[in-house]
C-alpha cells in the first residue's frame, strides 16, 4: 500500500510551476491589498539555482532551499498585520502587505526594493529620478526586513533615497546604528555590540581565555569579528584562531572551507570553546561534519541559530558537545500559535509561499515530524514541483501542527514588535489625516513619527533609542537533552543597561557552575600565590606560572601580577595568598634573655646592698677609711645601684618616658661613679707621691667635692641639652621583613656619642692616675684594682660600638644592657670586692697597727731604694778620669743635691704618712 502511494505521488510530479520570474507579479511571494502597503523582505529560500559559476544574464533565477523557520517569519508578519486590521488601532484604515523572497541574495533583495520605490498608481511601475523626493509617492510606505545584515545594508542605502522607514527584526550588525549612513533604518532588536559584550562577559565569567571564532565573509561576520576581538581583549580573552566561511550557499567553496575549519579545531586541542557567528545553513553543515569527525566542544551560539529547530533536530546532535546561546527576549506568541492552527483558512491564491509549502509537505507525507523540515528543504532544491490539487491541500491541513516547533519565539516577537511599531506610528500620523487615501502622507513623514513613537505589546511599553534600536535585552539559552530530544531551555536573562546576567533560580546557578568545569585555556591556571609570567607568544593568555616573591601575594587564580603587601604593617612569605600582619616585637619582660639580664641586674643590686651593709658594719676599720670614707663609698654604691636599676628601662614596651630616662639615668649615675673613683685615685696618688712638684700640684688640684660636682654637672648639662633639642623618642622600625620593632630612637647620635665619650674621658683620666699608683701597699691600695676596672670598662664599651652599630631587631637594647652590666660589675668588683675580702677573710691585717706598719715599711723601703740608687751613682762617678777635672766643681754640686734629695724624700714619707694617717686617732699619729 505504501509503495502504491509513493508511485502515485511520483506520477503526480510534473514540470515546475514555480518557474523563474517572468513578470514582476511572479516575483511577489505574498500580497494583500490595503489603504497603506507595508513591504516585507524575507530569505525564505537559501539560494538561487544556477548551473553556472556566476551569472551571465541579468535575470532572477529560481530560488531553492525552502526554509520552514523563515516561512514562519513571513506568517508572523501577516498575522501581526491582521491583528492590527482586526483591532480598533486603525479605525477604517486597512494595512496591506507585499512580501518578497530575497533568496538570501543581495541582488534579489535590491530588485524587490525597486518595486517598493516604484511610483504609486503607475502602470509601468517605474522609479522616477527626482532631485527632491519630498512629494514622491511610492508603492509602499514602509518596509520590514530583511533578516540578514548584509542584505539589510544594501536595501537601506536604496531606501535612504526617499527616507522610507525600514524596520529590521533580525539584522543586528553594529554599523546599522549609525544614523548618518542609515538614517531611515530602525530595528526591534539590540545591536550586536550588546550581544558580543554579553558573550565576552560569559566567557570571562566561565573562566575561559583561549577560544576560537567562526564567522561569515560578509559585513555582518566581519563587523562581529572586529567587535568581538575588542571585547575579548577587554576581558583578557585570547582568540586562538579565526575562521571565515563564505557567506552564501551558492559559493562552491563552502564545503571545502568547512572541512578546513574542522581540521583547525582538531589541531587546536586546547581550544574547547568556539564562538559561532554563522547563518543556520552554515551551522547545519558544520555540525553534520563535526558529528562525523567526532568533534566535541563548547559552542557559543549567536542569535542567528541559537534556537533553530532545524539544527537541534540534527541526528546525534548531542555528540557535538554543549551549546549555550543568546536569543532575543521572548514575548507572548500564543496568538500566533493559534493562527498556525487555523492556517488552512488563509487564502492561498495570493500567498505563493503557502502554496509552495503545501506542495513540499505533500512530498514528505510519510516522513516523521523531526525530519520533516529537512525533507522539505531537500525537496525544494529540485527543479520539479507538485501540481496543486485538493488532495495536497487536505494533506497540508493535517500536517501543520509541527510548525509550532519551528517557530523561534524571539524572532516571532521581534517581527510582531516591528509591525506594531509601524501600526502605532501610522495611528499617530492619521489622527489629522484621511489615511484611507493612499496619498495621505509620504514615507519620510512616517519615519519622523516612527522614531518617537511609544507602543505596547503584552502590557510592556517600547520605544526606539537615539540609534533607532530597541534594547529589549537577551535570553541566555542552553541546549539540554530531555527524553531523547534536544531542547532549548532558558538559562538566564542578560540586562543590557547593567551588563549583568539575571539568574532566576538555584538550578540555573548550578548550570552556570557546570560551565566552569569546561577548560579552555592556553596555559595551565596559575593558583593563588602565583602570578602569570608571559612568554614571547603574541597572546597574553599563554604564560608560565611564577611564585610570588616575599612580601607579595596573589589571592585569585591567574593574576597578572602579585600584589605588594603594606611593608609597614604586613608581610608575606614566598608564594603567599594573603598578607600576614607583622608581629610587634620589643625586648619584653617575659623574654628569656630579658629575664636573664634582669636577674643579673637584681644580683648586682643585691651585691651593692651587701657591700653597703659590710662597709656600714665595719665603718671604723682602716680598709673602709682607706677606701675614701663612708660618704664616698655610699655615693659610689648608690651610683652602682642606679646603674643596675637603669637596665630595667631598656626592657618592656618602649615609651617616651622610658626612652628619655634610661640613657640620662645611666649617663649621670655612671659619671658620678667615675667622678668619685677619680677623686679616690687622685687622693692615693697624692698620699704616696714623693715628687715635691707633683705633690704640690696634686694638693692644689685635690678638691674632692668640687671635682665630683664639676664632672657630674658637665654630664647633666650634656643630657639636658640632649633632652631639650633632640630627645629620644619611640620609633616604629618597619625595615625588618616580618616584624615591627618598637625601639627607642636616640634622637641625636651626636648627643649620645658625646655622653658616652665624656664618660670615657673621665675613665681614661682615672685610669692614668690609678696606673701611676699601682705599686702602692697591696692590702690597702686599690689603685691597681681601679686600673683593672677601667680596663674592663674600656674593653666592654669598645666592643659595644661595632656590635651596637650592626645589631638589628628587638635585642639591640640587650646589647647596651650587657655592656652596662659588664662595666658596672667590673668596677663594683674591682673597687669593693677586694676590700670586702680583707674585711671578712683577713681581719688580722685590718687593724690600725698593721696599717701603720705597712705604711712605714713601704716608706722605709722607698728611702732605701733612693739611697741605693744614690750609692750606685757615686760608684759610677769615681771612675771618671782626671781629664774631667774641669767639671769637678759641678760634681761636688751634684753630690750635694743628691744628699738634699735623700733628706727631702725621707721628709716626704713622713708627711705622706702623716697625711694618710689623719684618719687614725690622734694619739697614734706620733708613732708614724
Amino acid at each position: 500500500m505504501a509503495l502504491l502511494i509513493i508511485l502515485i505521488t511520483c506520477f503526480m510530479i510534473i514540470l515546475a510551476t514555480s518557474q523563474p520570474c517572468q513578470t514582476p507579479d511572479d516575483f511577489v511571494a505574498a500580497t494583500s491589498p490595503g489603504h497603506i502597503i507595508i513591504g516585507g523582505l524575507f530569505a525564505i529560500h537559501e539560494k538561487m539555482l544556477s548551473s553556472e559559476d556566476y551569472p551571465r544574464r541579468p535575470q532572477i533565477q529560481k530560488c531553492v532551499g525552502f526554509e520552514i523557520s523563515v516561512f514562519l517569519q513571513t506568517l508572523a508578519m501577516i498575522h501581526s498585520i491582521e491583528m492590527i486590521n482586526n483591532s480598533t488601532l486603525l479605525s477604517g484604515v486597512k494595512l496591506g502587505y507585499e512580501i518578497y523572497d530575497t533568496c538570501t541574495e543581495v541582488t534579489v533583495a535590491m530588485a524587490a526594493t525597486l518595486r517598493f520605490l516604484s511610483k504609486f498608481n503607475c502602470s509601468k511601475e517605474t522609479v522616477e529620478f527626482n532631485c527632491d523626493y519630498s512629494s514622491y509617492m511610492p508603492r509602499v510606505k514602509a518596509v520590514i526586513g530583511s533578516g540578514y545584515s548584509e542584505i539589510t545594508m544594501a536595501v537601506s542605502r536604496m531606501l535612504n533615497l526617499q527616507l522610507m522607514p525600514q524596520v529590521g527584526y533580525e539584522s543586528t550588525a553594529e554599523i546599522l546604528s549609525d544614523k548618518i549612513r542609515f538614517p531611515s533604518f530602525l530595528r526591534t532588536v539590540p545591536s550586536d555590540f550588546h550581544q558580543i559584550k554579553a558573550m565576552a562577559h560569559l566567557i570571562q565569567k566561565s573562566g575561559w581565555n583561549w577560544i576560537g571564532i567562526i564567522t561569515t565573509d560578509d559585513d555582518y561576520g566581519r563587523l562581529a569579528l572586529n567587535t568581538f576581538i575588542i571585547q575579548a581583549e577587554a576581558n583578557n580573552v585570547c582568540i586562538a584562531f579565526k575562521e571565515v566561511l563564505p557567506a552564501f550557499l551558492s559559493d562552491n567553496t563552502i564545503e571545502v572551507r568547512i572541512n578546513q575549519t574542522l581540521k583547525k579545531i582538531i589541531l587546536e586541542a586546547q581550544v574547547n570553546v568556539i564562538v559561532v557567528f554563522l547563518r543556520q545553513f552554515h551551522v547545519f553543515d558544520l555540525f553534520n561534519k563535526a558529528i562525523e569527525m567526532n568533534i566535541n566542544k563548547m559552542w557559543i551560539a549567536s542569535d542567528n541559530w541559537s534556537t533553530a529547530t532545524k539544527i537541534t533536530t540534527i541526528p546525534n546532535v548531542k555528540k557535538i558537545g554543549k551549546v549555550v546561546g543568546f536569543t532575543f527576549r521572548r514575548g507572548n506568541i500564543s496568538a500566533f500559535h493559534s493562527f498556525l492552527q487555523n492556517l488552512h483558512l488563509l487564502p492561498s491564491d495570493s500567498n505563493k509561499l503557502l502554496y509552495e509549502y503545501a506542495m513540499h509537505l505533500s512530498a514528505c507525507t510519510y516522513v516523521k515530524d523531526t525530519d520533516l523540515s529537512q525533507c522539505i528543504f531537500n525537496h525544494s532544491q529540485r527543479t520539479l514541483a507538485y501540481k496543486a490539487n485538493k488532495a495536497i491541500e487536505r494533506n497540508f491541513f493535517m500536517r501543520n501542527d509541527f510548525l509550532r516547533d519551528y517557530a523561534e519565539p524571539g524572532l516571532i516577537h521581534s517581527i510582531q514588535l516591528a509591525v506594531f511599531a509601524l501600526g502605532y506610528a501610522i495611528r499617530d500620523l492619521c489622527q489629522t489625516r484621511d489615511c484611507q487615501n493612499p496619498n495621505a502622507f509620504q514615507p519620510w513623514e512616517l519615519l519622523g513619527v516612527l522614531k518617537n513613537v511609544t507602543f505596547t505589546d503584552g502590557g510592556n511599553s517600547f520605544h526606539f533609542d537615539a540609534h533607532g534600536d530597541l534594547n529589549t535585552g537577551y535570553d541566555v539559552v542552553l541546549w539540554k537533552e530531555i527524553n531523547g530530544h534536544m531542547t532549548v531551555t532558558k538559562m538566564a536573562e542578560y540586562d543590557l543597561q547593567n551588563d549583568v546576567f539575571i539568574i532566576p533560580d538555584q538550578e540555573t546557578k548550578n548550570e552556570f557552575r557546570n560551565l566552569k568545569q569546561i577548560q579552555s585555556k592556553c596555559s595551565k591556571e596559575c593558583s593563588p600565590g602565583q602570578m602569570k609570567k608571559t612568554t614571547r607568544s603574541q597572546h597574553i593568555c599563554c604564560y608560565e606560572c611564577e611564585n610570588c616573591p616575599e612580601n607579595h601575594y596573589s589571592n585569585q587564580t591567574d593574576m597578572p601580577h602579585c600584589l605588594l603587601c603594606n611593608n609597614e604593617t604586613h608581610w608575606a612569605p614566598v608564594r603567599s595568598t594573603v598578607c600576614f600582619e607583622k608581629e610587634v616585637e620589643y625586648l619584653s619582660w617575659n623574654d628569656s634573655l630579658a629575664i636573664l639580664l634582669l636577674i643579673l641586674s637584681l644580683l648586682g643590686i643585691i651585691f651593692v646592698l651587701v657591700v653597703g651593709i659590710i662597709f656600714t658594719r665595719n665603718l671604723n676599720t682602716p680598709v673602709v677609711k682607706s677606701a675614701g670614707g663612708l660618704r664616698i663609698c655610699y655615693v659610689i654604691l648608690l651610683c652602682h645601684f642606679l646603674n643596675f636599676a637603669s637596665t630595667s628601662f631598656f626592657i618592656g614596651e618602649p615609651q617616651d618616658f622610658t626612652c628619655k630616662t634610661r640613657q640620662t639615668l645611666f649617663g649621670v649615675s655612671f659619671t658620678l661613679c667615675i667622678s668619685c673613683i677619680l677623686t679616690k685615685s687622685l687622693k692615693i696618688l697624692l698620699a704616696f707621691s714623693f715628687d715635691p712638684k707633683l705633690q704640690k700640684f696634686l694638693k692644689c688640684l685635690y678638691k674632692p667635692i668640687l671635682i665630683i660636682f664639676t664632672c657630674t654637672s658637665i654630664q647633666v648639662v650634656i643630657c639636658t641639652l640632649w633632652l631639650i633639642f633632640a630627645a629620644p623618642t619611640v620609633e616604629v622600625n618597619v625595615s625588618l621583613p616580618r616584624v615591627i620593632i618598637l625601639e627607642c630612637e636616640e634622637g641625636s647620635i651626636l648627643a649620645f656619642g658625646t655622653m658616652l665619650g665624656y664618660i670615657a674621658i673621665l675613665a681614661f683620666i682615672c685610669f692614668i692616675f690609678a696606673f701611676k699608683g699601682r705599686k702602692l701597699p697591696e692590702n690597702y691600695n686599690e689603685a691597681k684594682f681601679i686600673t683593672f676596672g677601667m680596663l674592663i670598662y674600656f674593653i666592654a664599651w669598645i666592643t659595644f660600638i661595632p656590635i651596637y652599630a650592626t645589631t638589628f631587631g628587638k635585642y639591640v637594647p640587650a646589647v647596651e644592657i650587657i655592656v652596662i652590666l659588664i662595666s658596672n660589675y667590673g668596677i663594683l668588683c674591682c673597687t669593693f670586692f677586694p676590700k670586702c675580702y680583707v674585711i671578712i677573710c683577713k681581719q688580722d691585717i685590718n687593724t690600725k697597727s698593721a696599717f701603720l706598719k705597712m705604711i712605714y715599711s713601704y716608706s722605709s723601703h722607698s728611702v732605701s731604694s733612693i739611697a741605693m740608687s744614690h750609692a750606685s751613682l757615686d760608684s759610677m762617678n769615681s771612675n771618671v778620669t782626671m781629664t774631667n777635672l774641669s767639671s769637678s766643681g759641678k760634681s761636688a754640686t751634684w753630690q750635694k743635691s743628691k744628699d738634699l734629695q735623700a733628706q727631702a724624700f725621707a721628709h716626704t714619707c713622713r708627711e705622706n704618712a702623716t697625711s694618710v694617717s689623719k684618719t687614725l686617732p690622734r694619739k697614734r699619729i706620733s708613732s708614724i
